[in-house]
């Protein structure tokens, strides 16, 4: 049994991240000593780590408590975790897009300011005026 210190070292993740976890449902409760200390077991700490990863990966808590229950019924087809994997993936492609709009326009406004002093500064002027800008990149 891990105590929820070691249980922080071993897989990486904060304290109070464990025990928000255990809040919003992730985790489960777990024992406690004689003392009152949380006990973990090689299964939290496997669920954790399993949380941490999707986390890394951008799910939602939403999305990382369906996959833990669909987790719990291997049996289950797994067509509703392609599904969460697939819309993680579009968010992740749609983000990546609008990424690259402003580093266009940013590349943009940063290479317009060939003034030496701010009253001629273009990136000021531009981040005054929206309409100096290119395209939509909100």
């Amino acid at each position: 049994m891990l105590t929820i210190g070691d249980l922080a070292k071993s897989t990486g993740v904060k304290i109070p991240t464990i025990r928000y976890y255990e809040q919003m449902g992730l985790l489960s409760h777990t024992e406690r000593s004689e003392g009152n200390q949380r006990r973990y077991s090689k299964r939290e700490q496997e669920r954790l780590s399993f949380i941490k990863h999707a986390r890394e990966l951008g799910l939602t808590i939403e999305a990382i408590r369906e996959l833990i229950d669909l987790s719990l019924h291997p049996e289950r087809p797994c067509a509703d975790a392609d599904r969460i994997a697939a819309h993680q993936l579009q968010m992740v492609r749609d983000k990546i897009a609008r990424l690259q709009k402003l580093e266009t326009e940013l590349e943009r406004i940063a290479t317009q300011c060939h003034g030496n002093h701010v009253r001629d500064c273009y990136v000021i002027r531009a981040l005054a005026n929206h309409d100096l800008c290119e395209g939509d990149h909100s």
